[in-house]
């Protein structure tokens, strides 16, 4: 298995921190979100990475060295063009795609140790369902996906960290050029062939770091000792 970390954009929903700096490069207690993220990757034992980011990678690429491999995102076309940027060397192979706004505290070894086929998602409950991708999840198993619904079944929603086999790629490829993409046409293929699984996580177990209120509250769990 390999890594694909997505970390382009203009990142303005940090703005103004993220003004001179790619998002993962702003700290939480004096620490950076992208060693949170390459921590929990290594812990895995994943060692291939791929990082995407934006006009400020350089400043990644010194901070992080020779342990990935870089992609420049040359404007920020989109979450399709940032997958794409990503192929090379990341094919016919598992993936975890981890999108950078994401951080969790939760073991993902056993999950990577044990993963062969399909797909798998990390959910939790959240307050505004109609911000994220949402499941439905029927006798255990995901039976349906929607993308930021307006009128959501559920308020179960998918982080943005994600385990995919071999077939990822003929996936992505069939729906990339769709002018209103998101992964979560990706996943619903997974669905419809029901080899998608789910590890549900707890509250204090995924934070979304692309916001100053968000931090605000990654700043708090860090500083208890629970990230």
């Amino acid at each position: 298995m390999k890594a694909i970390i997505l970390a382009g954009g203009h990142g303005s929903r940090l703005l103004p921190l993220t003004e001179n700096k790619n998002k993962t490069m702003v700290e939480i207690c004096g620490k950076p979100i992208i060693d949170y993220i390459l921590n929990s990757i290594r812990e895995t034992g994943i060692t291939e990475l791929t990082i995407v980011a934006n006009q400020f990678i350089d400043d990644i690429r010194s901070h992080v060295g020779d342990k990935a491999k870089f992609v420049r995102e040359e404007r920020p076309d989109g979450v399709a063009n940032a997958i794409q940027l990503a192929r090379d060397g990341n094919e016919n192979c598992s993936i975890l795609l981890w999108f950078a706004d994401n951080l969790t505290n939760i073991d993902l070894v056993k999950e990577v140790e044990n993963f062969k086929k399909g797909a798998l998602f990390l959910t939790r409950e959240v307050e505004k369902p109609s911000d994220f991708g949402i499941v439905t999840i029927k006798d255990n198993v995901v039976v349906d996906i929607e993308e930021k619904p307006s009128n959501p079944q559920t308020n179960i929603a998918i982080g943005g960290i994600y385990l995919f086999d071999e077939t990822f790629w003929d996936k992505f490829d069939s729906v990339s050029k769709n002018v209103d993409f998101s992964i979560s046409q990706v996943t619903r293929q997974y669905v419809s062939e029901k080899s998608a699984k789910f590890a549900s996580i707890g509250e204090n177990s995924w934070l979304d770091c692309g916001t100053p209120e968000n931090l605000r509250i990654a700043e708090k769990l860090v500083s208890q000792g629970i990230f």
